[in-house]
């Protein structure tokens, strides 16, 4: 009797339960409705989820909704609903300037990834802003200098060369079947990065731990943000935290080393240079000097790899399928690196060299133009921030200025894969400056893009004078995919040998 008491207690309380519940979507419907006003995006929302299963099941459908329903309306921007945030959409490029431009405390803070903070912890460069994060952009720029990108150059190239032998003799184990590109890229551009941000301070054993974490943290990027035991994004939490530890343990070996008189070789000695360089001038250890503590710079490198990680191997991926499809661009790059470089020569791509390579230069540019690597570069609104004259965004929206959308905006025939229009006469990245968006803009553009465009050139430049390659082609495989920057569908299936 008790039992059965209890139990019709609990359904009495179902009909309260229901009109709380009712109560609380209604709620939601009617602060969706608010918030959108008259801009375009969905009339209704589905309660507590919003649109994020259409999301995760075709991330490139969803963007590509939202940007038609921007144009269609005139307005340049759309709106949507994920899991409790209202986002906007941005797909004019003077809309996105008004963000890139507005990033402080009282407008818009660059948060990189939606659920970025909780990856990635508070220390990350992109969090900060005004004099403190201009601050921190003054002590990292000596890294990019061009006597640092020099020493880089060998580093990068070498790696390169290795792993593109590796990559033939691969093809020739698989009986010449088709290579996924992108997974070989991925491994190279994080060989890369280790070997150009940390050098020798990670042995084998080190390399083989990082790049399973680096393999959980991708991954978890592209998952629900759960952070309970089991679920890919606490996996992901997780191994960032071993990765700032073993670059944290990294940094601690270079200032040991630059303070025996040792020269720098790689990213973080330049850095510790100048950060002792600093505790020496000032009298004091490194309590007084910012940013210099070794727990905090293990934090920015990690920063680095992620910048420098998947948006270069999305970009050398385009390179090699917008090269295989215009034969005629192919040639131009192959007699233009055989004037200034031979492999045969057995020397390395100089500074020099590659600043002579302009028509490659121009390749490259025009890649990343033409397939923007990083779409998408999400902002919170700090504030109501008046985005138009009839439009103010309200404080709290995820905004997602689409760099994507602004590439095939000014330029002269946009839909046009055109390397020319980078060329000393057309300038088209300077007269339609305002539309190359993929460095981004204001306070928060790239510091390291001259590095970024360097292994970009390079890969060019020793892929096409050492490889030959075609394409392994099937229906869709050039549609777009997130992974979470953008790539081909089928991962770039080529078949590659010896030139």
């Amino acid at each position: 009797m008790e039992s059965i008491s209890i139990w019709s207690i609990l359904v009495s309380f179902i009909p309260y339960l229901l009109c709380i519940v009712s109560f609380f979507i209604f709620i939601e419907q009617i602060s969706y409705i608010k918030k959108k006003k008259s801009s375009p995006g969905p009339i209704l929302i589905l309660p507590f989820l919003g649109n994020v299963i259409q999301l995760i099941r075709n991330p490139t459908q969803f963007w590509e909704d939202a940007a038609k329903a921007a144009k269609e309306s005139n307005m340049g921007f759309s709106t949507n609903y994920i899991m409790g945030h209202f986002i906007i959409f941005i797909q004019n490029s003077e809309l996105s300037h008004k963000v890139f431009s507005n990033v402080r405390p009282d407008a818009f803070h660059f948060v990189g990834h939606p659920f970025g903070k909780k990856l990635f912890g508070e220390h990350n460069l992109i969090y900060l802003s005004g004099q403190e994060h201009k601050d921190l952009r003054g002590r990292i720029a000596p890294n990019f200098t061009p006597n640092a990108l020099s020493i880089y150059l060998s580093l990068q190239q070498n790696i390169i060369l290795q792993h593109l032998t590796k990559w033939v003799n691969l093809s020739i184990q698989n009986g010449n079947k088709p290579l996924a590109l992108r997974f070989l890229c991925r491994d190279m551009n994080l060989d890369t990065s280790q070997s150009v941000f940390v050098g020798p301070y990670l042995n084998e054993k080190s390399r083989e731990e990082f790049n399973v974490d680096y393999n959980l943290f991708n991954e978890g990027t592209l998952t629900l943000p759960i952070d309970l035991p089991g679920f890919g994004f606490q996996k992901a939490r997780l191994a960032v935290t071993r990765l700032v530890e073993t670059l944290t343990n990294c940094v601690k070996q270079s200032k040991t080393k630059l303070q025996s008189g040792k020269e720098p070789v790689c990213l973080i000695d330049f850095w510790m240079q100048q950060v002792l360089r600093e505790i020496q001038e000032n009298g004091s250890d490194s309590n007084g000097v910012p940013h210099s503590s070794d727990v905090e710079i293990g934090g920015h490198l990690f920063d680095f790899l992620y910048a420098a990680q998947d948006a270069s191997t999305s970009s050398l991926l385009w390179a090699v399928i917008l090269l295989e499809k215009n034969p005629e661009i192919l040639s131009k790059v192959r007699q233009e690196v055989s004037r200034i470089w031979s492999a045969e020569s057995g020397k390395l791509i100089t500074a020099e060299n590659l600043r002579e390579m302009k028509y490659t230069e121009a390749v490259a540019r025009e890649v990343i133009r033409y397939r923007a690597p990083a779409p998408l570069v999400p902002h919170i609104a700090g504030e109501d921030f008046q985005l138009t004259e009839s439009y103010t965004i309200p404080k709290g929206t995820m905004v997602f200025p689409s760099v994507f959308e602004s590439s095939f905006q000014g330029f002269t025939e946009p839909e046009l894969f055109d390397p020319d229009r980078f060329s000393e006469n057309r300038q088209e990245d300077q007269i339609y400056k305002r539309n190359f968006l993929v460095f981004g803009a204001g306070p928060h553009q790239c510091v390291g893009q001259r590095y970024a465009v360097n292994q970009l050139v390079l890969f060019i430049a020793v892929f096409t004078s050492l490889l030959d390659f075609k394409r392994y082609r099937t229906e869709g495989c050039d549609d777009l995919v997130y992974v979470p920057t953008i790539c081909p569908k089928d991962d770039c299936l080529v078949y590659l040998s010896k030139r």
